[in-house]
């Protein structure tokens, strides 16, 4: 039997503080581009992205949403039905830093993922092409949080929006282990059924 596949879904989130670059990293990855132009995002913004990956196409559904602290309270309905997850903080800023936590435990709560131990989740320290005098967060630090954390094998990447370092890694990163997490049967739906494949019923004597 042969059969069509169309393209799978996959929705990944972007959470952190506010100015942490979350639109600025999403605007590189899906239109390689940047603006130094700072526009706070209100509520969540939502982007489509088509990828191929390993040979298979997808459509990435990439949610920017707010990182000030009254609208965290629109996480919930957002939240639900994420394949991945990247924490974005702000290698100046150690407060941004120290908010991960909050924001993971946050989403944990709200997604309510089936696996929440090996959620895919990527730890993204963005700004990394300012000068390392105005750096307040080590490589090693991240690390040693990242590795603390009940969650397993959540992987770190140092980015720049403005100068495209480390952007497409990091989103690779987070939907390879989406993908690899899906079954086949959620990953494919066939469209098309071959009938020359299908065997005509049969017409047997009931015993009842």
């Amino acid at each position: 039997m042969s059969t069509i596949k169309r393209k799978a879904a996959l929705k990944v989130i972007v959470l952190g503080d506010s100015s942490v670059g979350k639109s600025c990293i999403i605007q590189q990855y899906v239109f390689k581009k940047f603006s130094d132009k700072y526009k706070s995002t209100i509520g969540a913004d939502f982007f489509s992205h088509d990828v191929v990956i390993d040979d298979v196409p997808y459509t990435l559904q990439i949610w920017d949403t707010a990182g000030q602290e009254r609208f965290q309270s629109l996480g919930s309905s957002f939240y639900r039905g994420t394949d991945a997850c990247l924490l974005a903080f702000d290698l100046t800023n150690a407060r941004s830093f120290k908010d991960l936590e909050k924001w993971q435990d946050d989403f944990l709560v709200a997604a309510s993922p089936s696996d929440p131990l090996n959620f895919p989740f990527v730890v993204v320290g963005n700004k990394v092409d300012l000068p390392e005098s105005e750096r307040k967060v080590t490589k090693e630090e991240v690390e040693q949080w990242s590795t603390s954390r009940r969650v397993t094998g959540m992987h770190y990447y140092e980015t720049s929006a403005k100068e495209n370092i480390g952007i497409e890694d990091a989103f690779m990163d987070a939907l390879k282990q989406a993908i690899a997490q899906k079954t086949e049967e959620e990953e494919y739906v066939p469209e098309v059924i071959d009938l020359n494949d299908v065997k005509p019923a049969t017409t047997q004597k009931c015993n009842c």
